[in-house]
């Protein structure tokens, strides 16, 4: 396939429709966190290389944004047939990139492929208003317009579909893109590229230079060519990226960290909750913005259900994440150890009980569920982005409620009942960006509004949501009559 890259050989920089060798940044060995092999070489860019790739950008933002909204709707309808037909190379890329199991891979590239079809029927659908005129002969609307180019910077959890959501949107509005995937993943981001210069994307409109933050991130962040900077990883850091952005007045989309409940009812089977739960807290190893990582059981629920969840928790099997029945993969970062170690030691030692897991080898980290957990805890309120959750016991769903909003994060919670008024009543209280009732709190949907509040960001990601926020509004009137003018 024409532009297709080997995927676990030398990796360089896609920039202005080119693949090139870094100028002044460095060749980085890129390891699978399963084994510590060098699964490929990547080329990371310095400031000469992101300078080259937001003067394209930048150049070709005019004739991009003029380009018909059909073209474009058949330039991403290629890219997602022709993501699908790379699935199988992408999917073992991810596997050995980021010690993503099969399963989470496998359905992160059709999800991929599915948000490219919904941003390319968006391309159609990028509509404004006609508005009362403000007076005689004048016709008055208003209408979406590009914002030029927008810089996304991804994270190494779901490198694929994240950069995705960003940059298939962006596009389909009419920007032009720079894409800075995590320096953990950099080889998926720039296998991205490949799939859009097989789908006849024009030079310049994305351009793909992983980097360290400190060399290009920044950089990219304070250049006022930059109109908008879309963002998903810590609150630490897109705190700062929002500092930075708002000198110069950019548009900032922010999906950040999370400690994301899930409340369980009494009146909930605790075998199904335990499944919905045990979904949510160990998928990818926990290492999810998403995860379920804060488990509220009412009364006499409880133990039945901290039963179940252990069941669960230690029948899935830890290893190689290229087997069919793998669930639980590596760490990508094997060294976050400490800080999950950190976590349980504290909560032990103000006393919360272990009841599985808790260890480690190597790069492993094995199904953890802590219960007895209490609000004076760190990990109550820390986010652990590893396989472990925290079990939490409400005396009523009041209790509850109150458990769940006591955190800083409001990403996604998810609530188990069978009671219709009360989870629409709790459900309408839950302070998050995302509220889903017997489902687990780790959902997405392709043209749903996806983001959070409090520390866990603003801005939305989804369909025509999406559209918004790559998209500013203008108020355009025209005179047909003569005005007769106060003076």
């Amino acid at each position: 396939m024409r532009g297709q890259q080997p995927y676990f050989r030398e990796h360089l920089l896609y920039i202005n429709g080119e693949w090139v060798p870094q100028t002044d940044g460095e060749v980085m060995e890129d390891r699978n966190p399963a084994d510590g092999s060098v699964m490929a070489m990547v080329h990371m860019g310095g400031r000469q290389d992101a300078e080259k790739a937001l003067a394209a950008a930048y150049a070709a933002r005019g004739k991009w944004a003029a380009t018909a909204p059909d073209v474009r709707e058949r330039i991403l309808l290629r890219a997602a047939d022709e993501m699908e037909a790379r699935a199988e190379g992408l999917t073992q890329l991810m596997i050995a990139e980021s010690g993503s199991a099969r399963y989470k891979a496998w359905g992160e590239v059709m999800g991929s492929a599915g948000i490219l079809r919904v941003a390319a029927g968006e391309c159609r659908r990028l509509h404004g208003e006609v508005l009362q005129p403000g007076g005689p002969g004048q016709m008055s609307m208003a209408v979406r317009s590009p914002l030029g180019v927008v810089l996304g910077i991804t994270p190494f959890n779901y490198p694929m579909i994240l950069a995705i959501k960003k940059l298939a949107y962006a596009l389909a509005a009419g920007n032009t893109f720079i894409l800075k995937p995590s320096p953990l993943t950099p080889a998926t981001g720039l296998a991205i590229a490949g799939v859009f210069e097989a789908a006849g994307l024009p030079a310049g409109v994305l351009n793909v230079v992983p980097g360290r933050s400190e060399v290009i991130g920044d950089m990219l962040v304070d250049d006022p060519r930059v109109r908008m900077v879309t963002f998903t990883g810590s609150s630490a850091v897109g705190r700062s990226i929002a500092v930075r952005a708002a000198r110069d007045l950019k548009k900032v989309a922010m999906e950040l960290g999370g400690k994301n409940p899930l409340i369980v009812l009494k009146d909930f089977d605790p075998v199904q909750a335990a499944d919905i739960a045990a979904y949510g807290a160990f998928c990818h190893q926990g290492q999810v913005c998403m995860a379920t990582s804060r488990i509220i059981v009412e009364g006499d629920g409880y133990q039945p259900f901290c039963d179940a969840l252990v069941r669960r928790a230690e029948g899935l099997k830890v290893g190689d994440p290229s087997e069919e029945d793998t669930i639980i993969g590596p760490l990508i970062q094997p060294e976050k150890w400490k800080f999950i170690d950190g976590q349980i030691e504290d909560a032990l030692s103000k006393g919360a009980k272990l009841l599985t897991g808790g260890r480690h080898e190597g790069p492993w980290y094995w199904p953890t569920v802590i219960a007895g957990v209490t609000p004076e805890m760190r990990i109550f309120h820390e986010e652990t982005f590893g396989p472990v959750t925290s079990v939490v016991r409400a005396k009523d769903p009041e209790e509850a409620l109150a458990l769940c909003n006591d955190n800083e994060y409001g990403l996604s919670a998810a609530l188990l009942t069978h009671n219709l008024e009360l989870a629409w009543s709790m459900g309408l209280r839950m302070e998050a960006g995302m509220v889903h009732i017997n489902d687990t709190t780790f959902l997405s949907g392709t043209t749903a509004p996806s983001g959070g509040v409090k520390f866990s960001g603003f801005g939305r990601e989804g369909g025509r949501y999406s559209m918004e926020d790559f998209t500013e509004l203008k108020w355009l009137t025209m005179q047909v009559e003569p005005k007769k003018m106060p003076f």
